[in-house]
């Protein structure tokens, strides 16, 4: 039986999640979107842990913050992110479909290029776990800054077609204020309402509101929910207007939610 992997959020700042991948019995490791080198070191020094490998999914300053202050501690510790981003410390520059062999973690990811938060944004998926950066957050989605409006809602219909036992391990605590938004588009969604009680306890206990499932997400998050007649609904009587595809419905709702709710 092989030995257990672990995928453990590790807080940074206000809000951010920084993902540590490790397995049992080995002491290499990997993180995800180091924005800060200070929690990184405490959580690898609690464990007995060397640092591998850094993924990074895209350029803001709150993912990759910590990497010059982690590469002095582990120097041999690799750099990998997106191509299509003015990243410097990257040392390998990954596109979609290409491929990730993590030796101390025992795990292969796959690159997925999901533009749109920013233009060159990617999310590596592996093991039926997905860390999506700021793409994909539990219950709603990223900001549009350096990409476009059509560009996320494609990446978001290619991440629904993921498994729905897919993990999704997002870069930031935006849970209930996300489920908030979501219950202003599905006022009536019982699979919300049970959404929103769950996470108020693990929040109440001080454990985190992620990773969800795509299945939950699918049912939840009205950034994946654009074809469902609710949600058309909604987003149309806040635009004042028909919308005529799911991308349409997308960009009323990301508009509404910029506008009117953050």
């Amino acid at each position: 039986m092989a030995a257990e992997l672990h995928i453990e959020p590790i807080p940074a700042f206000d809000d951010n999640y920084i993902w540590l991948l490790w397995r049992e019995g080995r002491a290499g490791c990997a993180v995800v979107d180091p924005g800060d080198d200070e929690p990184v070191r405490e959580a690898l020094a609690k464990r007995g842990l060397r640092l591998e490998n850094i993924l990074i999914t895209h350029k803001h300053g709150d993912h990759v913050g910590g990497i010059a202050a982690l590469k002095a501690v582990w120097p041999k510790a690799v750099v990998h992110g997106p191509a299509g981003e003015p990243i410097r410390a990257l040392e390998r520059r990954l596109r979609g479909g290409e491929r990730l062999v993590l030796e101390g973690p025992d795990l292969v990811l796959e690159v997925l290029d999901v533009p749109g938060h920013t233009e060159g944004h990617i999310a590596y998926l592996g093991d039926d776990i997905l860390f999506c950066g700021d793409t994909l957050f539990a219950c709603g989605c990223g900001r549009v800054f350096s990409g476009t409006f059509e560009q996320l809602a494609d990446s978001l219909r290619t991440l629904a077609l993921l498994p729905p036992v897919t993990r999704i391990c997002c870069a930031h605590e935006y849970t209930l204020d996300n489920i908030g938004f979501a219950k202003w588009v599905e006022p009536d969604n019982p699979d919300l309402s049970v959404r929103e009680q769950r996470v108020r306890e693990q929040r109440a206990r001080g454990e985190p509101g992620v990773p969800s499932t795509l299945a939950e997400e699918l049912a939840t998050n009205p950034f994946l929910r654009t074809g469902e007649s609710t949600v058309i609904t909604a987003a149309e009587c806040w635009a004042g207007r028909m919308l005529d595809d799911p991308t349409a419905v997308f960009t009323a709702l990301r508009t509404w939610k910029d506008k009117d709710y953050d």
